[in-house]
């Protein structure tokens, strides 16, 4: 039995039903990370992103497609079957598919029947990404896509990886942008003591959040020390930026440098993360992760230790997440409630944003009748 009185939890209870949680609906009009480039082949992969069933493959030419992993005729699906060109063709009766997702043809039938697809989702490379649309096509500008110069700039080595996140993608953002659990969750790993009490300031903006921690001075894990010079100085400085971006897209943002040389002196290392989250469903995402640096760029060695230690951190995150998704899932919902602190600001800022997202756009679906952006027909 909870100790708050009655009336506290009910106005807790309140506050939480305004944020975006593990049940609210996709937000559909915007980016998301469909798969790394070097993933799509000319091979059928099948993936489920925001609920859906997807079929991603790449043409001859290597144009990269994206279809949906169910035939017009009987629902099987086409990951099953065969690419053959850039033709997919169902492994249970054999209708055929090209790469627009038009069924071209029926070997059951003398003429394809007309009208018969699947719908095809717009995707566009950029760098080491293959970004998806998957809401109304005439929304899908890519001027959109957030910038992510620096994924792309060769004064920044980067190494990438995924995860099969058991987690809904909302928890992971609010994660991702209050890093106190740094001193607790990755204590073993990236975390320090010092940086939970570390001074922080907010940015606040429709559509991005962002916490900014300064922790200064201090002594740096092993993953940061050894790679940047800083091996038992303690007067080191962690400059940290967290934004959250997009509902796809997390960023993170920190400069090291040893704090008791005159600014003028201080060798500034500097690093970021790209954290890349796609719901597959109300409760996994795929998690894409890009870490990139702009020292000791030829050191393969440092690039090693850096990824290895990191994603030893990353799976931290995964597994805590997992944990927290299982509390979410087994506690009565008349029970649950979340206390919220200083530090929560701009997350609870960014669940209230995509909770007022995701009602707009079921809002504007609802009025438009379900418009489906595809009639997909049986035959």
């Amino acid at each position: 039995m909870s100790k708050l009185s009655a009336r506290t939890l009910q106005a807790v209870q309140k506050s939480t039903a305004s944020m975006a949680n593990r049940s609210t609906e996709f937000i559909y009009n915007e980016w998301y990370v469909a798969a790394f480039v070097d993933e799509l082949k000319h091979e059928l992969l099948p993936r489920t992103l925001l609920g859906k069933r997807l079929v991603l493959f790449r043409t001859e030419q290597g144009q990269p497609v994206a279809l949906t992993d169910r035939c017009a005729h009987r629902a099987y699906p086409l990951s099953r079957g065969a690419l053959e060109g850039d033709t997919v063709v169902c492994g249970y009766h054999g209708f055929r598919y090209d790469a627009n997702g038009d069924c071209v043809d029926v070997p059951s039938a003398a003429t394809c029947p007309k009208g018969i697809g699947v719908q095809n989702y717009k995707l566009v490379e950029r760098g080491q990404l293959v970004w998806i649309w998957m809401g109304d096509p005439a929304l899908a500008d890519e001027t959109l896509l957030r910038d992510q110069a620096w994924l792309e700039s060769a004064e920044w080595q980067t190494s990438k990886g995924y995860f099969d996140l058991q987690s809904n993608y909302v928890s992971m953002h609010e994660n991702l942008l209050d890093l106190t659990h740094l001193s607790f969750l990755h204590a073993e790993t990236i975390g320090t003591p010092d940086y939970a009490k570390a001074p922080f300031r907010t940015e606040l903006k429709d559509g991005y959040f962002a916490l900014h921690r300064d922790v200064v001075p201090t002594t740096l894990p092993p993953v940061w020390a050894t790679p940047t010079g800083l091996v038992d100085c303690n007067t080191a400085a962690r400059i940290v930026t967290s934004e959250f971006k997009s509902p796809a897209f997390h960023q993170v943002n920190v400069s090291f440098y040893d704090s008791a040389l005159p600014e003028a002196q201080r060798n500034i290392s500097r690093i970021k993360t790209a954290h890349l989250l796609t719901p597959q469903t109300h409760s996994s995402s795929h998690y894409f992760i890009i870490h990139g640096r702009d020292f000791a760029q030829d050191d393969e060695h440092i690039t090693e230790f850096m990824h290895e230690n990191l994603f030893a951190a990353f799976y931290e995150d995964v597994d805590g997440l997992a944990a927290l998704e299982q509390v979410w899932r087994d506690t009565d919902p008349d029970e649950m409630y979340e206390m919220s602190v200083g530090a929560d600001g701009p997350s609870v800022a960014m669940r209230r944003y995509l909770k007022r997202r995701a009602d707009a756009e079921q809002q504007a679906r609802a009025g438009a009748g379900v418009i489906p952006i595809r009639q997909e027909q049986s035959a």
